[in-house]
């Protein structure tokens, strides 16, 4: 009994990532199929365009801000306003945001001289904001022109119930291989992934640096929880919570600059790990109650995932200690596992090309990087393992969850 335990764990380990690999394609797939596919980037013209608030929390962005502001400032967008919080920084953007709001009639300026976090920051500007619907975008983003109207369209033609609207982050600074490899990540692992959630039903998070709310979904569910470490994951899950409805547009293209450093790529990663962790732990009561049945699947992807890191270190140690035949085991199981899922990975990201090929031009260099989703799931194993002691830590510590801006590499006009 104790031996076919055991063996049905290592398949667990062996067979998950594949199996995960072949429902992101199969989600994509008929994402495409049956929405995609459909809907063009034209824009809407019975629509009286009423006014946004956009909100740009800010902590040590002296080098990026203004960029991002003066993008904002041109956007056709013809009903805006633009909020800028200063949030506690070290460095001169307080002075910068300052001097924006003099610059720019729309533009306007909260200095906050405590760092309290992101979450905050965007409690602060949703307090000044006269919009009724609110696009919360990073420092460091370039927003496409066309992007407002495809957020807020939703709000219009999807029914009162639309709480918010995720964009379409891409990467602008592909200079360095690990830039590369995450225009790999966003195209055929975190896009796959977001398809084929609002396929069962229920996207898990929105994407904290290009979003849309309807502010009175957010005041309802009582805005974002300053003690999580990851306010848009928190808040995509307090709005599922109440019922309301959360959805991806492809169209409404975000330009955002990613760590070129692997220290700073691992920060990053532990914190999201971090995040998506807390909410399990806080949230874990959706799970015993039937109405909220759509997010199960959600919700036991994530416990399986975390479960999935935990055994494939447990194994692997175990084994390890059996001898050198065992060792020798190991490595022809890395192989086929290995083959397998290169294999599957390189359909995916074939697939997640084709897809995205009218909203990025990625190229066909990167169909030879197939292998990245294998090492996704050993650094994201390593990740999730550290990132778990942290979550426990945060969740009954309380407090400010405070941030800190990872290194933003090489901008590419």
């Amino acid at each position: 009994m104790l031996l076919e335990g055991y063996d049905l764990w290592t398949k667990f380990v062996f067979y998950y990532p594949l199996l995960m690999s072949i429902v992101w394609i199969i989600g994509s797939i008929i994402y495409y199929f049956k929405w995609e596919y459909k809907i063009s980037d034209e824009i809407p013209e019975d629509i009286d365009w009423p006014l946004i608030s956009i909100l740009v929390p800010c902590y040590n962005e002296e080098d990026t801000v203004e960029e991002t502001v003066e993008h904002l400032n041109k956007l056709s967008y013809p009903n805006k306003e633009i909020i800028c919080v200063n949030d506690g920084s070290k460095d001169n953007t307080g002075p910068i945001i300052q001097r924006l709001s003099e610059e720019y009639d729309i533009v306007r300026a909260i200095d906050s001289k405590e760092n309290k976090g992101k979450a905050n920051a965007l409690r602060l500007a949703l307090f000044a904001s006269h919009g009724e619907y609110l696009v919360c975008l990073d420092s460091d983003a370039i927003l496409d022109d066309d992007a407002p109207y495809q957020l807020i369209k939703h709000f219009y033609l999807n029914g009162d119930k639309v709480g918010a609207v995720t964009g379409n982050p891409r990467i602008r600074n592909r200079s360095t291989l690990l830039g590369k490899i995450q225009v790999i990540e966003y195209a055929s692992i975190i896009g796959a992934i977001k398809r084929t959630q609002r396929i069962l039903g229920k996207v898990m998070t929105v994407s904290g640096v290009i979003v849309a709310f309807r502010k009175d979904a957010l005041i309802e569910v009582g805005l974002w929880d300053t003690d999580m470490i990851t306010e848009d994951i928190g808040v995509t899950w307090k709005l599922h919570e109440y019922h309301w409805d959360v959805r991806y547009e492809p169209y409404a293209l975000c330009w955002m600059l990613v760590p070129e450093k692997l220290t700073s790529y691992w920060n990053q990663r532990v914190r999201w790990a971090q995040g998506g962790q807390e909410v399990i732990m806080k949230f874990y009561r959706l799970l015993l109650n039937f109405k909220y049945r759509r997010l199960w699947p959600i919700y036991i992807e994530q416990i399986l995932s975390i479960f999935w890191a935990i055994s494939f270190v447990i194994l692997f140690l175990i084994q390890l200690l059996f001898g050198v035949d065992e060792i020798r085991d190991i490595l022809i199981w890395f192989s086929f596992s290995g083959m397998l899922l290169f294999l599957i990975s390189t359909i995916q990201l074939m697939i997640s090309l084709l897809i995205d090929s009218k909203y990025d031009k990625i190229g066909p260099m990167y169909l030879f990087i197939g292998w990245y989703p294998f090492i996704y799931w050993i650094v994201n194993t390593l990740i999730a393992i550290r990132a778990l002691p942290k979550s426990i830590y945060a969740r009954y510590k309380g407090g400010y969850a405070t941030w800190s801006s990872p290194d933003r590499g090489d901008r590419v006009d």
